[in-house]
């Protein structure tokens, strides 16, 4: 198992977690990363909040009809990361998610930034080498470097490209990025810009049978709705809607989920938070089974 050292067991775990890691079909764990953020840094203390914010919630979504008392998952706490060591802290995410799968559970991840999708996919790439990578974002995060780095929040989809090869990586939302970015993801991957939605139902069917990453950037929601963010991007998604995406995509089988960027420093309201916490208790109750 990990490293007491790398982790740090949360004060409350997400509303309705269990007690019993091996008893649990999923296993939630926060990654309070932000040493990549280029614009709005405070990304690092959103697990901690939705984790707050999710007693704010019904354990029972009217949604999908089903209670989280149905869910058979543990909340792991966050990981203990070395501040300002980029690729030291990608070692543990990647070793932490890697013990999870190896326990043979789903990882439902709580960031920090996007880029902590980069070491969670090598995880999950090593057990599911034909996995296809859903990305719901509003920027493509493509770029080959930014700043002279690879390894960054504004390239993480364009290493997960590179691993997982462009027919596996599906992104729908976007509505920000560079021309070069724009054209790579017209030309080498399923794209969907600003919609999410109907791109989503019609793509649905060739992904059935498939084994499935979903990676959530809560900037797919319009600031309007979800303000509290690194980088705001106007013209998303409503809240609404991205609760519907994650109903739909109860239907494939989802082998592990990260949701990103939420930054309470920028929200004194808590409604990114709060919503943040609904779209994990919909996922968890929409991806993972009923308990054994």
């Amino acid at each position: 198992m990990f490293n007491p050292r790398q982790i740090i067991q949360a004060n409350a775990g997400f509303l309705g977690s269990g007690d019993d890691f091996q008893a649990a079909q999923a296993v939630l764990l926060g990654v309070p990363m932000d040493w990549t953020t280029s614009f709005r840094p405070g990304t690092r203390l959103a697990p901690h909040r939705i984790r707050e914010a999710s007693y704010g919630l019904e354990e029972y979504s009217f949604h999908l009809k089903r209670d989280l008392s149905e869910v058979s998952f543990f909340d792991q706490g966050d990981l203990i990361l070395p501040y300002g060591n980029v690729h030291l802290a990608l070692e543990i995410i990647e070793q932490g998610v890697s013990e999870i799968l190896e326990a043979g559970k789903v990882p439902f991840v709580m960031g920090g930034e996007h880029l902590i999708t980069w070491p969670i996919m090598r995880a999950l790439h090593r057990h599911f080498p034909e996995l296809v990578v859903l990305h719901f974002d509003a920027h493509a995060d493509l770029r080959d470097e930014y700043l002279g780095e690879r390894e960054s929040h504004a390239t993480v989809m364009r290493r997960v490209l590179e691993l997982v090869g462009p027919g596996n990586v599906y992104q729908f939302g976007i509505r920000s990025g560079t021309a070069e970015e724009w054209e790579l993801a017209s030309s080498s991957l399923h794209f969907y810009p600003e919609t999410v939605l109907e791109p989503l139902r019609q793509v649905l069917p060739e992904l059935q049978g498939k084994r499935v990453y979903v990676t959530l950037d809560i900037d797919v929601v319009d600031p309007a709705f979800a303000p509290g963010t690194g980088t705001p991007e106007p013209g998303g998604i409503s809240s609404r809607e991205i609760i519907s995406v994650i109903g739909m995509l109860g239907t494939l089988d989802v082998v592990g989920f990260d949701l990103v960027e939420v930054s309470p420093p920028y929200d004194p309201t808590d409604r990114t938070a709060i919503l943040a916490a609904k779209i994990l208790r919909e996922a968890l109750l929409s991806f993972v089974g009923p308990r054994p």
